[in-house]
């Protein structure tokens, strides 16, 4: 061999006084051994830390040959950064005081490119204990750090997605029933942390009964068999029950082998609910469509046989005083009849209503017309307290003066015979406000609670059979909340008297005369939007919701962020005008739950607020916006937006422009870096 050459030796096999044939074969096995070893980089270092021997796995993993790294200090495949911090020095002082050292990290090429690497080092030593130098062994697993990243952020992204289920619990379980994982919305649907759940047995979800029953184990044995779906109560943490729709899928190995479960359960109490009370009320319209068509098979006899008689020439005063009578049951038995039909049919839907231009003075004169004669038959007094201007909206004329029938006809029945009742109308703000006042029995707190609610009847004495059925109160409701309005039931108790009080919202005269020809702002071909408004400001939210109905959508309003995500879940809107000033949650914080809310996460989402820097764009595009308006909003451009959510292509534009907004913070991380990629700025 050259005795320039450095020579590689083996660290268990130090060179003997004399070579003797077997420790030259010993060498040699040694360099062969090294120099066939590609995938390590095998050296070693004095004990300065300078390079004194090199191998062709070294040469291969970091780009130097012999000449040019022998007698140079290892530290030149170290980063600049480690090199800051003494790094190389700290590595073979713990190497010294330890016995070896092993490290991960960043190491650079002979080019500059770095690598992630795995560095052992064991020191070398004399017989005596001197120290000589050490021993470094590097593997560049750069790949596998790549792979292990990949598969983390992957991992971490399948977390993220089952955690931003809400409304669905995700579960893993073992062999045994077992649960292995939860998240979050399993969290939210039964109440147990995920320290609290993982490792015990998923029977805690199922009722005593249940559990007696040996239900656990059976839907175990069926899902093992394959996908295995079950309804029925589940038990949460505290206690209360639910109805669930729980779905099972065994879990199998490459080997085909039964390694756990995958199970996924939904919350169906709600539209549980729903379906017995849709049920209940289809059952409810058969019995009154039956109900209405039996009562109206005698009336019709009736009212032609007193026809009859009134045209005979009758001047006896008992017997004109029994048809009147007659008349005047039959006419309100026939009212009672009608009555039952419009509340059938407004509850499944079936009444449109027909807009018009009405002045609600007309209105309430051919409603006291109609009413007159009950008035007239108990001696009620009948005052009016109508506002001078003419007040005008949007409605159905026939069904308005049904309305406030009605509310003459329950305030006739429940005032004593002489007693006062006020018809009042007057604007306020963009609506019109409309009272029945009566100084009659009045109601309780109990009563104003349900006085809406079909069949509902206040407690009545003998005295006061002319109680009714409880159905015209619940018809007015119903046409109330078809025009957009409200009504309320005032009283301060049992004989103070009540006052029913509706209020209607206004329409300017020109969305009246557009009304004439088109019934709605809405694109032909095009449906209605489900638009949610939350705004903090009520009289903005207000008339923002408003101008959204007149363009012929169907609208709800939030005051707060809370308010807004509970209504999102609930309607699912197309579209969300979101101020961003909002108390407790802003509105950046309320665009991102919105994005994980499956119904909602597809919605048009347009920021709506006072601040208008680029920055604040930023911020909300970065959130999850898909538009930024300044107050005050200007109609049209909100007009064109809007008309443009309609478009379900559209929709799906707002979508992909979001992956394209970029982020507004980044953090470094090393882990993440890339081999000779550029830095690029967070701003």
């Amino acid at each position: 061999m050259d005795p320039e050459q450095p020579q590689i030796k083996c660290p268990d096999h130090p060179p003997p006084a004399v070579q003797t044939p077997e420790s030259l074969i010993i060498d040699e096995c040694c360099r062969l051994l090294l120099e066939s070893i590609r995938e390590y980089a095998i050296f070693c270092l004095d004990a300065n830390g300078k390079v004194i021997t090199w191998s062709a796995g070294a040469e291969a993993i970091k780009g130097y040959t012999a000449d040019e790294i022998v007698g140079r200090h290892f530290s030149v495949f170290y980063p600049p950064e480690a090199i800051a911090i003494h790094w190389p020095e700290q590595e073979l002082a713990a190497a010294s005081a330890q016995g070896w050292f092993e490290d991960h990290g960043w190491r650079l090429r002979r080019d500059g490119s770095r690598f992630w690497a795995n560095v052992v080092i064991h020191p070398l030593r004399k017989s005596d204990g001197t120290l000589i130098g050490f021993a470094k062994i590097t593997r560049d697993l750069t790949e596998r750090m790549r792979h292990e990243e990949s598969l983390r952020q992957s991992q971490e992204r399948y977390r993220l997605v089952v955690d931003a289920i809400a409304d669905h619990a995700v579960v893993s379980l073992n062999g045994e029933g077992q649960v292995a994982s939860w998240n979050a919305g399993a969290e939210r649907m039964f109440g147990y942390r995920t320290a609290e759940i993982v490792g015990t047995d998923s029977a805690h979800f199922y009722r005593d009964q249940d559990v007696a029953a040996a239900m656990p184990s059976h839907d175990l044995r069926d899902a093992a068999a394959g996908r295995f779906q079950r309804d029925g109560w589940r038990v949460r943490k505290d206690g209360s029950q639910f109805w669930a729709q729980m779905v099972m899928t065994p879990l199998v190995d490459d080997q085909d082998r039964l390694i756990g479960f995958a199970q996924i359960t939904r919350d169906l109490t709600e539209a549980r609910r729903l379906q017995v009370l849709e049920e209940a009320g289809h059952r409810n319209d058969e019995f009154l469509a039956m109900l209405a068509h039996e009562l109206r098979n005698p009336l019709a006899p009736i009212r032609n046989a007193l026809a009859v008689v009134r045209n005979q020439d009758l001047t006896d005063p008992v017997m004109q005083h029994c048809l009147d009578t007659i008349d005047r049951q039959a006419a309100h038995l026939s009212r009672l009849v009608d009555d039952l039909v419009d509340v059938s049919r407004v509850t499944s839907g079936k009444i449109n209503l027909q807009r018009h231009p009405v002045d609600l003075k007309t209105v309430i004169a051919r409603a006291v017309e109609a009413a007159e004669p009950f008035l007239e038959a108990r001696s009620h007094r009948l005052q009016l307290d109508l506002s001078p201007e003419s007040v005008q909206l949007a409605g159905d004329f026939a069904r308005l003066a049904q309305v406030l029938v009605n509310l003459l006809d329950n305030a006739a029945k429940f005032t004593p015979d002489g007693g006062q009742i006020n018809i009042g109308l007057r604007r306020e703000s963009q609506f019109a406000v409309l009272s029945v006042k009566d100084n009659g029995i009045g109601m309780t707190r109990e009563m104003r609670e349900r006085a809406f609610d079909l069949f509902a009847q206040g407690e009545r004495g003998l005295d006061r059979a002319e109680g009714g059925l409880g159905i015209g109160l619940s018809l007015v409701r119903r046409i109330v909340d078809l025009h957009e309005g409200t009504i309320e039931a005032v009283s301060a108790g049992p004989e103070t008297g009540s006052e029913f009080i509706v209020r209607l919202p206004l329409t300017t005269r020109r969305a009246l005369t557009t009304e004439r020809g088109t019934p709605s702002h809405v694109a032909e071909g095009q449906e209605p939007l489900r638009i949610l408004v939350v705004d903090d400001n009520v009289d903005s939210a207000e008339t923002m919701s408003m101008l959204l109905r007149i363009w012929g959508h169907a609208v709800c309003v939030a005051h707060n962020g809370t308010e807004a995500l509970r209504l999102a879940r609930k309607h699912a809107p197309h579209m969300v005008l979101l101020d961003i000033g909002l108390p407790g949650m802003d509105g950046f914080e309320v665009a991102r739950r919105l994005r994980k809310i499956g119904k909602a996460r597809r919605a048009v989402l347009l920021a709506v607020t006072g601040y208008s820097q680029p920055d604040d764009r930023l911020h909300a595009l970065a959130a999850g916006f898909d538009d930024y308006l300044v107050k005050p909003v200007d109609a049209g451009e909100l007009r064109q937006l809007v008309a443009r959510a309609q478009q379900s292509v559209h929709r799906h534009e707002c979508e992909a422009r979001r992956h394209t907004y970029p982020p507004i913070h980044t953090v470094a991380s090393m882990a993440s870096w890339q081999p000779d990629s550029p830095v690029r700025s967070a701003r």
